[in-house]
């Protein structure tokens, strides 16, 4: 179990703990709407053994795509940075019926990821810090999201472009 997951407590959530287990990850159990802070002790628990821990960036309920503080306050706590990624399909549904508009790739669609530069929190960042740091971690998202959504539209001139910006 080389990553963990926060996975909410709610009922549902026991189902996709088990998904997230039976895939080889590891899980925290906790949301930022349920036991948040318990989750994100014993991330930071896993941070010292040398684990990597993964978050649903927008937490269990949304709004959609807008980052939740959990991240940086983990950062703040561990000094471990934060990588923010998206991930961008080809083909895929998307179950528009769901709060995240939750997208399931057509089988043998292409996929690309996309991660930002690290990001990282001071141990003794104050209020102010953290806020920064969490509008440049959504500024991030965005970024990510937008190139890895417009991904396979894009002609391999400015895919080539973007390679260079990511590989600096």
């Amino acid at each position: 179990m080389g990553i963990v997951v926060l996975n909410t407590t709610a009922f549902d959530g026991q189902w996709t703990r088990k998904v997230i287990e039976r895939l080889g990850f590891g899980t925290a159990q906790g949301s930022s709407s349920r036991g948040g802070l318990r989750g994100l002790a014993v991330m930071a628990k896993r941070i010292e053994q040398g684990k990597d821990c993964a978050f649903t960036i927008d937490g269990p309920r949304g709004p959609r795509y807008v980052a939740k503080p959990g991240p940086v306050m983990l950062a703040r706590r561990t000094g471990a940075p934060i990588m923010v990624f998206h991930i961008g399909v080809e083909r895929g549904k998307t179950f528009e019926r769901t709060w995240d508009h939750f997208l399931m790739p057509h089988p043998f669609s292409r996929a690309v990821i996309l991660f930002s530069a690290p990001i990282d929190v001071a141990p003794n960042a104050d209020s102010e810090a953290m806020a920064a740091k969490h509008a440049e971690m959504q500024r991030e998202l965005e970024r990510v999201r937008d190139i890895a959504e417009s991904w396979f539209s894009l002609n391999e001139q400015e895919r080539q472009r973007h390679r260079e910006a990511f590989s600096r």
